[in-house]
């Protein structure tokens, strides 16, 4: 007798990630029109319709990149990296949003451990590795703006 049905897995890290994105953009939609708009940003930001297509998209990938751990390894390593990732994009939010200050730090401890995800699942599931690589590159890019706007911002009340 099977407890849990073969697709629950799957439903269940495809939704995982998304379930921090959700408390995340609910931190963010109060916050932008008021504090985030006053910042100076760099030219290069992307504009704000832009985060929530592309977040959305990378929590996909990298659920459906751990459902492939998941087959492979029976979870041992799948499920513990995606809740640590899915904590650190809830805590991101929070930190830049409701302590109106740069995520820096948090930033960088996501990126540190989806680099550690990675190179760990890459000798394993290299499909999975691979999905992974999108996420690592935005959150590149998310590092580098926080930082500028950091630096831009820092004598701002």
């Amino acid at each position: 007798m099977e407890v849990v049905p073969a697709w629950a897995p799957a439903v269940g890290f495809t939704l995982l990630p998304h379930a921090g994105g959700f408390l995340g953009s609910n931190i963010t939609k109060r916050e932008i029109p008021t504090w985030y708009e006053t910042l100076q940003k760099p030219s290069w930001c992307p504009p704000n319709w832009v985060f929530a297509p592309v977040w959305g998209t990378l929590y996909t990938s990298m659920g459906y990149s751990s459902i492939m751990q998941w087959i492979k390894l029976n979870a041992r390593l799948a499920l513990p990296c995606s809740l640590i990732l899915v904590s650190f994009s809830c805590q991101k939010s929070f930190v830049i949003f409701i302590a109106t200050c740069p995520g820096l730090v948090t930033l960088l401890l996501t990126t540190g451990t989806a680099t550690a995800t990675t190179a760990s699942w890459y000798n394993i599931n290299r499909t999975a590795a691979y999905l992974m690589v999108p996420y690592l590159a935005w959150l590149s890019l998310a590092s580098a703006l926080n930082y500028r706007i950091w630096k831009d911002n820092r004598n701002k009340k």
